[in-house]
């Protein structure tokens, strides 16, 4: 079974607890142009008004009495929320149509947004879609990027040159040749904890120990940064990191990065 639940803004703060629990705040029709807004439309509002409305698909007072439907479509949320049964068959066919309808129509509905945070952020948003499922998986996927995360971590930990080439991606600023293995090792692990999205970028970033290498040299001041460019001496040799990549990787480039290189090694 899926269900969702509908829930609304709290406007009524400086009123008793009791109070606000016993409010039930509406949904109303909006128009959209001159017609009412429509949760369904064409032959999907065929098959599903048809067990609503007093007469077929078809029929001369069909179109009058969808747009009476509409017009005065309308939802009462309660304090704790308004549950919406919106499971639907193999087929597609849902199992409580009045609710799946009035889904659709609030995942319309210019007052109503998808999460609390959009609610929360759009002007006009005055109610929100909870769903269990959707939070879950969204939970979820937080917790196997974590486990990724953490895989990873172990895999490099017995490669401290490696994991000074993620920490000075990932904390920008920080020089790991002044730590202790131990420090990088300590920091790089709250970075994972922390990020754990951003240390997998770069850890598994095939253009790891390049990127690494153009960063140190930034810092060092081989190569100069001037807004998303990387210059050397008086030439631009990429318009932004990933050019500056290209760069390095070609052969015809060997001997400026091997100057680059060699004046790096003076600065170790």
């Amino acid at each position: 079974m899926k269900k969702v639940i509908l829930r609304r803004k709290e406007v009524l703060n400086h009123l008793p607890s009791e109070i606000r629990a016993g409010a039930k705040i509406t949904i109303g029709s909006i128009y959209v142009g001159r017609q009412p807004l429509k949760g369904v439309e064409g032959e999907e509002a065929s098959q599903l008004l048809s067990s609503i409305l007093d007469v077929p698909p078809g029929h001369s007072d069909w179109p009058r009495q969808e747009k009476e439907f509409w017009a005065t479509m309308s939802v009462k949320v309660p304090f704790e929320g308004k549950e919406l049964d919106i499971t639907v068959d193999e087929s597609g066919n849902p199992h409580n149509v009045i609710d799946y309808v009035t889904y659709k129509w609030c995942k319309k509905h210019r007052q109503v947004a998808e999460t609390k945070q959009e609610m929360d952020n759009v002007p006009g948003k005055k109610f929100y879609i909870y769903d269990p499922e959707r939070d879950l998986l969204k939970k979820n996927a937080k917790v196997k990027i974590s486990k990724q995360a953490d895989k990873e971590f172990i895999k490099i930990s017995a490669d401290i040159d490696k994991m000074k080439r993620v920490l000075r991606l990932t904390n920008a600023g920080t020089n790991p040749e002044k730590l202790t293995d131990l420090e990088v090792e300590n920091s790089l692990y709250e970075t994972k904890s922390n990020f754990p999205e951003k240390f997998l970028k770069f850890v598994l970033d095939k253009d790891l120990d390049v990127r690494a290498e153009i960063e140190e040299m930034v810092s060092k001041d081989v190569l100069r940064k001037i807004g998303n460019q990387y210059i050397y001496v008086d030439e631009t040799i990429g318009e932004n990191i990933t050019d500056t990549i290209v760069y390095f990787k070609n052969k015809k480039n060997s001997g400026a990065v091997n100057a680059m290189r060699a004046q790096l090694k003076t600065l170790a």
